[in-house]
C-alpha cells in the first residue's frame, strides 16, 4: 500500500510563486521483501501444521525440522535432518500467540536491518544468529529431548544489532535503515539508552525463561537461545555489514 503523490504546494517567494515539493511520507506497509518472505514462510508452515497435518504427521515434522539437542549426543546417527534442523527450527512455532509475537518483532527489528544489509546478507545474518541461538541452547542442554522451535533466537540477533547501531534510524531514502557505523564497545557503554535497553532485555528474558512470565505462550521459553542469538548479532554484525557510510560531520551529535 502506498499513498498517492500530492501536487506541489505553491509558496510566494521574492520573485514570484515558487513550487514546494511535498514532504516524503513513508508507506504504511514498507516491509522489505525478504522480511515479508520470512513472515510468509512462518505463517504458512504454522497454518499447514494446524489445519492440514494430522497429529502423527505434525510429530514427524517436529522430529525432522525442530532442533532436538539429544540428536547430537552420539546416541543417534547423524542424518540429513541433523544438519538442516539447526536452521529449519526457526520457521516452526508453538502456537498462534508465539507466532504473532515473533512476527511483530521480526517486522520491527528486521526491516531496518534488511534495508541496510540487503536480502542476501540479511538471510545469512538470520541463519547465523539462529545457528548461534541453538548452539548455546545445546551447550546448556546437551541431552535435552524437548524440540526447540521459533525464530526468536534470530530476532534476538537483530535486537543485538540494533543496540550496536544505537537505534539510529535513517529514513532519507524512504526506507528505514539503521544509520551510521556500529558503535564501538566504549560508545555502547556510554550510551544510557543502549545500556538501559540491554539491561531490560536481559531481565525480561530471564524472567520469561526462568519463571514462565509469558502470557499467551504455552511451554517453556528458551531464554538460552535468545541470549545466544543476541550475542551473535551484537558482536558479529560487522561480518554482514558492508555498506559504505558517509563520515559523520564534526558538529553532528553522538547518540
Amino acid at each position: 500500500m502506498s499513498d498517492p503523490e500530492s501536487p506541489p504546494e505553491i509558496e510566494q517567494g521574492e520573485s514570484g510563486p515558487v513550487a514546494r515539493e511535498p514532504e516524503r511520507r513513508e508507506p504504511v506497509f514498507n516491509l522489505p521483501p525478504v522480511v515479508l518472505a520470512v513472515i510468509g514462510i512462518c505463517v504458512a508452515v504454522h497454518l499447514i501444521r494446524v489445519y492440514w497435518l494430522t497429529d502423527d504427521q505434525d510429530f514427524e515434522l517436529l522430529v525432522r525440522a525442530a532442533f532436538v539437542p539429544i540428536r547430537y549426543s552420539g546416541r543417534f546417527d547423524l542424518d540429513f535432518f541433523a544438519f538442516s534442523s539447526p536452521f529449519t527450527y526457526a520457521f516452526l512455532h508453538g502456537g498462534f500467540a508465539h507466532l504473532a509475537i515473533n512476527m511483530v518483532w521480526l517486522a520491527a527489528f528486521g526491516s531496518p536491518l534488511a534495508n541496510r544489509f540487503g536480502a542476501l546478507r540479511f538471510s545469512l545474518f538470520f541463519a547465523a544468529t539462529g545457528l548461534a541461538a541453538v548452539a548455546l541452547f545445546w551447550a546448556m542442554h546437551p541431552l535435552g529431548e524437548a524440540p526447540l522451535v521459533g525464530a526468536a533466537g534470530a530476532i534476538s540477533g537483530m535486537m543485538g544489532a540494533a543496540a550496536r547501531y544505537g537505534f539510529r534510524i535513517d529514513r532519507s531514502s524512504g526506507k528505514a535503515a539503521f544509520a551510521g557505523q556500529p558503535l564501538p564497545m566504549a560508545a555502547v557503554l556510554r550510551s544510557r539508552g543502549v545500556v538501559t535497553f540491554l539491561a531490560m532485555w536481559m531481565v525480561i528474558n530471564l524472567a520469561t525463561g526462568l519463571f514462565g512470565l509469558a502470557p499467551g505462550i504455552d511451554g517453556q521459553i528458551a531464554w538460552e537461545a535468545h541470549i545466544g542469538g543476541f550475542l551473535a548479532g551484537f558482536f558479529g554484525l560487522r561480518f554482514f555489514d558492508r555498506r559504505e557510510q558517509v563520515p559523520r560531520q564534526a558538529d553532528e551529535p553522538e547518540t
